[in-house]
């Protein structure tokens, strides 16, 4: 993959994340998260400028909700708006701003998954359970008796800690590479579709071609 189809992708993944979230979000501000939407529309259409509006609507939402108010994905979409606009912004740096995303992609999965390897009730599956007994989240409420199954438990558990521990070794090749994204990509749809953490899915995916063009460039 090219270094310019790499961005490119990477803006438009981008602008579907921020349609998404200004879409559930509009009502609760129609001047902030409109405009959100309309910028992530002219940015799929190529318009890069859009994303440096883009990037300063999300300081002032970081302002209004004191902290990013969706927790993990939020700063993924503020660190991949960061990239992009300083790939554009300064293009002496930009390969450098595209490799430092895809170094931060690995690092997100790798990092989570030593911090549950610590955690005892991840090991065994506790952290997980108490995850489907007590989410919040309606489209979780029909699968809340899998949190009374607790070799599922333990055994999905200790697959997240093993799948995220492993993502750097997805460097090695181009075949590990897809092979790990396709397994991370199946990871954050599950948490959508079980957990209701749907923006989770785009925030992450909008970092895949970063990590695609930074192997590519690293095996050469």
């Amino acid at each position: 993959m090219t270094f310019d189809l790499a961005l490119r992708l990477t803006e438009v993944l981008l602008a579907v994340a921020l349609i998404q979230r200004g879409a559930e979000d509009v009502r609760h501000g129609p001047g902030l998260f409109g405009t959100q939407i309309l910028c992530g529309a002219a940015l799929i259409c190529g318009l890069w400028p859009a994303i440096v509006v883009l990037w300063g609507l999300g300081l002032v939402q970081l302002a209004r909700f004191r902290g990013p108010y969706n927790g993990g994905s939020d700063k993924m979409v503020l660190l991949v708006m960061t990239c992009v606009m300083a790939a554009h912004l300064v293009p002496a740096l930009a390969e450098v701003a595209l490799a430092y995303l895809a170094v931060q992609l690995v690092l997100s999965y790798a990092v989570s998954g030593w911090v549950k390897l610590r955690n005892p009730d991840w090991r065994d599956g506790t952290a997980l359970r108490e995850v489907f007994a007590f989410s919040i989240y309606p489209n979780s409420e029909d699968l809340r008796a899998l949190s009374q199954r607790p070799l599922l438990m333990r055994g999905a558990s200790l697959g997240v800690i093993g799948f995220e521990l492993a993502m750097p070794l997805a460097l090695l090749s181009q075949g590990t590479l897809w092979a790990a994204l396709g397994v991370a990509a199946l990871f954050h749809l599950s948490n959508g579709l079980l957990l209701g953490l749907n923006r989770f899915v785009w925030a992450w995916l909008a970092a895949f071609p970063a990590l695609i063009w930074f192997q590519a460039h690293l095996l050469g």
